[in-house]
């Protein structure tokens, strides 16, 4: 499981390295620590945030969102996935799908705005929710999808998605890999 999610990922990170480099498209246009480290600060607590207001607005579907989640990482224990292979994966995830869905998809669908919300269609349609219970978790991903594409674009750099989801999806996966060991839900 951890080698095909892998694959799965430096897959998208390859094609879409591929596809920039011969689109022209940059990953950092003009390079700024300062704003691509705010854009990341407000990226990570900008999905945190969203989270909470999901559990608040729609608790049932976010617990179905959550008893998925739970499903998963029962099957990421019972296949001995460690805590240092779960921050490669979210790296992975990371890189590869900031790379692929914002700086080669968005790009290629028009820029701007438009390109914006169709890279974030396309990042839903990549995630599908075998519950029908779980209707909102599409529309965090939609929005999420958003917000890391409105940071590429106001930004002109990958690197504040990439950390946001790097951090996201590490704190999930650990989150994930902990929820058997101390009984907790996430």
């Amino acid at each position: 499981m951890f080698r095909f999610f892998m694959l799965i990922q430096l897959g998208l990170m390859l094609l879409g390295l591929v596809w920039m480099e011969l689109a022209g498209y940059a990953a950092i246009k003009n390079p700024d620590p300062l704003r691509d480290s705010l854009f990341f600060l407000l990226l990570f607590f900008g999905l945190v945030g969203l989270e909470r207001l999901f559990s608040l607005l729609f608790p049932q579907s976010f617990q179905a969102a959550e008893a998925l989640h739970g499903q998963l990482g029962a099957v990421m224990r019972a296949q001995g996935i460690t805590h240092h292979q779960a921050l490669l994966l979210a790296l992975a995830s990371g890189v590869g799908e900031e790379v692929f869905f914002r700086g080669a998809l968005q790009n290629a669908l028009f820029g701007g705005w438009l390109g914006v919300l169709l890279q974030a269609l396309v990042f839903t349609l990549l995630h599908p929710v075998p519950d029908r219970r779980a209707w909102s978790y599409p529309l965090f991903i939609f929005l999420g999808g958003i917000m890391f594409g409105a940071a590429y674009l106001l930004t002109g750099s990958l690197v504040p998605g990439i950390l946001a989801h790097y951090l996201h999806n590490a704190r999930g996966f650990y989150q994930l890999l902990d929820q058997g060991e101390t009984g907790k839900g996430i």
